[in-house]
């Protein structure tokens, strides 16, 4: 059972019980449906008020089972919905903490809605590519109005319920028991008839014409290449240009529509890969964690300010550590210059830049961070000089303290060699700026504590960061498949592209900033300073010199004016650069060829599917967990565009088999050893199966 059923007095109460959210899966359905008949023929009953265990009302459908025999299996939401509306007698819904999706709806189709304070109250459906399919298009514009309901219903974004006072009966308050609340105001209205519906009402509006031309507008210019924010509009439309049941018969139509679209089920895909990322096999979700209650950052650059922001906005004291106090200052102050530039946009208040600034201190003795919980280290990116850190953190740091490398490339199980205490050494890879970026790459060393893992995990999520485990290798999930991105971008330039067509064609297929804006943005040299190391340890790898020739310009990106391309003080703008241009020109030219010319369609391809042949050797390898892990560091982290789903995904999407097959062109063109296929490619392409399959 996913619902308990008990009377109090005349009053039978229905009480969903299915954690975390009370989803409105099969089981739950029916066992409400079942209670829902069963107070029906008892003649003792007078009135039903449904709620629902725990920490929500309930979160809606289960998205488990969409495309699923059971989410066309009796009874179905709609029919659990339709048995309350058309109970004989009064069923109440008594709302708390979380009201959303299908719990709404069902909600609106109770004949009263009664509630506590605070409760999250949404139809989130849209972030998912879908618009609410069980009736909350066309019964929320009737319950709130047409104005409200649409922005709703488009936006998905939750409301609280105390501000919502048209669509409930009665609103408690916040210290009262809401069972006994609710059954006592089922008791006064048990035989009030006729019984209430929304679907009876109007959906009021003083000009439903106007404002509906004028949302299909506005919400057309914000939905970039989703289309259901759009489809959400016309299904609100139908609540006041037709009959009830014709609206519910339309909202259907475009609601099965919409969950088979490529963006929907990328949508649903990245959902699914969040929730996934943090389960670790060997690492059960009771793992003990270690409480981290105070942080510190070794280094005040950008990245190390970034990162004691990041502990700051969680509301954790950290402190950072610096080798000068010329540095020091600097850093310290461009953190400050950070929030202060948020408060001027409004999105941060001065007390709270002034509880933010108060959590972040300044030192230049390892001593005075010993006693902090978690250490990352955030210095420059260079082998000995984080060994020499991490032997003096080793010396000064307690018992039971984590000690976090914030490396891109480099090895944390030689970084953690050098302590006496591998098992507390971990990578935790912020990508920049730190403080904004929501991916967070956790490098799991050999040696890597299970609590230390498990501790780190639940640390990402009090950042607001999505973590994702990684293994060691050389650029871990993300530095190491956009290292063969960047090769072909520049590849891509040895055949006559320009800097700005190789970004154009990949914006334009959806990244939010393509390959030479990204590498002027992080600074050149960090990649010059990778590829000097790589001439080293692996000089069989080719680059095109284009690169190296930028950097020995001088040319390292946005923070000295002039990269790729040339930018002006205090503008970010990419303007085209004649001297960058006249580079690329001579240096083709000096090659021996002729340039030839490239379509957008080949620039995407080898750009996106260099990620996947990357990708599916890191899968094969064990430094991804899942395919799934994989997309998540690149929506989180890259810029990858959501509604394609990750690069993982989109290669499932495109067929494993196409992809093959443009990889073997590739691999007889220009710089064909860059282009030698993944066994597990090769494999699944083969059997006719995805990487998620697996």
């Amino acid at each position: 059972m996913s619902a308990d059923y008990a009377l109090y007095g005349e009053i039978a109460v229905i009480t969903f019980n299915n954690p975390p959210v009370n989803g409105l899966g099969l089981a739950t359905r029916t066992a409400a449906v079942d209670g829902l008949r069963r107070a029906q023929e008892d003649p003792r009953v007078k009135a039903i008020v449904i709620t629902g265990a725990g920490k929500a009302f309930s979160g809606g459908a289960d998205i488990r089972e969409f495309n699923s025999p059971k989410a066309l299996t009796e009874p179905t939401l709609h029919t659990l919905i339709r048995t309350a509306e058309e109970s004989a007698k009064p069923v109440v819904a008594a709302i708390h903490s979380v009201c959303m999706g299908g719990g709404l709806e069902l909600s609106l189709g109770c004949h009263y809605r009664v509630t506590l304070p605070g409760a999250q109250v949404a139809l989130p459906e849209v972030k998912l590519g879908l618009l609410p399919g069980a009736g909350g298009t066309q019964r929320l514009p009737r319950a709130l109005g047409l104005e409200t309901a649409l922005d709703m219903i488009v936006s998905g974004n939750p409301v609280p319920s105390e501000k919502l006072p048209a669509l409930f009966d009665e609103v408690f308050g916040a210290d009262v028991d809401l069972v006994p609340a609710a059954v006592a105001f089922a008791a006064k209205i048990a035989d009030v008839r006729p019984l209430p519906k929304v679907r009876d009402r109007q959906a009021a509006h003083a000009d439903p014409a106007a404002f509906l031309q004028d949302a299909r507008g506005r919400v057309a210019a914000a939905a970039g290449p989703f289309p259901a924010p759009l489809e959400c509009v016309e299904t609100v439309a139908a609540a006041v240009t037709m009959p009830f049941e014709a609206g519910l018969a339309f909202e259907r139509e475009r609601f099965m529509h919409l969950i088979g679209t490529p963006e929907s089920k990328a949508l649903r895909h990245a959902f699914f890969a969040e929730r996934e990322a943090a389960k670790v096999p060997g690492v059960p979700a009771d793992t003990p964690r270690r409480p981290i209650e105070r942080a510190a950052v070794v280094g005040a650059g950008t990245m190390g300010g970034g990162i004691a922001m990041a502990f700051a906005n969680a509301g954790i004291p950290v402190t950072v550590l610096e080798s000068t106090q010329e540095a020091l200052d600097r850093g310290l102050a461009a953190i400050r210059a950070s929030y202060e530039g948020t408060v001027r946009k409004g999105r941060l208040t001065p007390e709270q830049l002034a509880r933010r600034i108060a959590l972040i201190g300044g030192t230049l003795r390892y001593e005075e961070i010993a006693l902090a919980d978690i250490v990352v280290e955030a210095v420059f990116e260079q082998a000995d000089v984080k060994e020499a850190v991490f032997r003096q953190l080793d010396a000064v740091m307690k018992p039971g303290a984590i000690l976090a490398t914030n490396t891109s490339t480099l090895d944390v199980d030689r970084i953690a060699a050098v302590t006496r205490r591998p098992q507390d050494v971990v990578g935790t890879h912020f990508f920049s700026p730190a403080q904004v970026m929501k991916l967070l790459e956790i490098v799991r060393g050999r040696a890597t504590g299970n609590d230390v893992l498990a501790t780190v995990l639940a640390l990402a999520k009090k950042l607001k960061k999505t973590g994702v485990v990684a293994g060691v290798c050389d650029g871990f999930i993300g530095n190491r498949m956009i290292e063969q991105y960047v090769r072909q971008a520049g590849f891509l330039l040895n055949e006559g592209c320009t800097p700005a067509q190789v970004d154009g064609a990949i914006e334009r297929f959806g990244f939010a900033m393509g390959p030479f804006r990204m590498s002027d943005l992080a600074g050149n040299d960090i990649g010059w300073a990778i590829r000097k190391r790589r001439a080293v340890e692996r000089p069989e790898i080719t680059y095109s010199r284009t690169a190296d020739l930028l950097c020995e310009l001088g040319r390292f990106g946005q923070k000295t004016g002039a990269g790729w391309y040339d930018y002006r003080p205090g503008d970010r703008t990419a303007h085209p650069s004649a001297e960058v241009d006249a580079m690329i020109a001579a240096h083709v030219h000096g090659l021996g060829h002729a340039p030839r010319v490239i379509g957008d369609a080949e620039v995407v391809e080898r750009l996106v599917y260099a990620l996947v042949n990357e990708g599916a050797r890191i899968l094969e390898e064990g430094i991804a967990l899942r395919a799934s892990d994989i997309d998540m560091v690149y929506l989180t982290g890259y810029g990858f565009p959501l509604f394609r789903g990750g690069p993982m995904f989109y290669a499932d999407t495109v067929g494993l088999p196409a992809v093959l097959a443009a990889i073997g062109r590739f691999a007889a063109g220009p710089h064909g050893e860059a282009w030698q296929p993944a066994p597990l490619l090769a494999r699944l392409a083969a059997e006719g199966r995805g990487f998620n399959d697996r």
